[in-house]
């Protein structure tokens, strides 16, 4: 859906107490150093997902299942089947999207606050997260590590982001926005770092469909 690409849903953590400013800094730059070592070593990331979808009073509003496809640099592919089809791909520089009961596609461009959207970590730029993000690590257990991301811009397209790793790979994605609504993305299937040809990533839609380019 494009709405995760675009918004964010995570339940708040009870991460560590907070830090005097400069070791907080540290903390969070220590933190984001990690996260990219972890995240650069995904060549390509293949997943089945359940997207589930949790109003501001805890209600789920809505249950998604699809499958997406990631390879650095910039190529993503998003694909639901339930409730509605949907199909996302992105080229690094627009996205296009594609839905076949309105028989409509959008292409928007990736302008900077697109470009800071969770779903391009996987296949985007994470070499300067710290600039981007307030950066906490936390463990849990011995395999499963957890990194909370808080935007530092005002106009971020969401307030937090929780990615939930376990023996390295990443499991889980939780994010909320700014109207408390909390959006929880459960992968399964993994597949990392297996070659995807670049076709993959090409959306096909039939002639006659409107296509509409957002000027913005």
């Amino acid at each position: 859906m494009i709405r995760f690409f675009s918004v964010a849903l995570a339940v708040i953590l009870s991460f560590s107490a907070p830090l005097a400013s400069a070791e907080a800094g540290e903390a969070s730059r220590a933190a984001a150093e990690q996260l990219a070592g972890m995240l650069r070593d995904y060549q390509s990331y293949q997943a089945d997902f359940i997207q589930i979808v949790v109003n501001e009073s805890g209600t789920q509003v809505q249950e998604t299942h699809g499958r997406l496809m990631a390879k650095r640099p910039g190529l993503f592919y998003w694909e639901t089947s339930k409730p509605l089809p949907q199909f996302i791909v992105s080229d690094g520089d627009t996205v296009e999207v594609y839905d076949p009961d309105l028989e409509q596609v959008t292409i928007h461009n990736l302008d900077d606050r697109v470009q800071t959207t969770p779903a391009l970590l996987l296949s985007g730029e994470v070499a300067n997260l710290n600039d981007s993000y307030e950066v906490y690590e936390r463990g849990v257990g011995t395999r499963v590590q957890e990194f909370k991301l808080v935007p530092r811009a005002p106009d971020s397209l969401f307030v937090s982001l929780r990615l939930s790793f376990e023996n390295g790979v990443l499991q889980e994605m939780r994010m909320q926005d700014s109207l408390g609504q909390l959006s929880i993305l459960s992968f399964d299937d993994i597949v990392l770092n297996e070659s995807i040809e670049q076709g993959a990533f090409d959306l096909d839609y039939p002639e006659g469909v409107d296509i509409i380019r957002d000027a913005g």
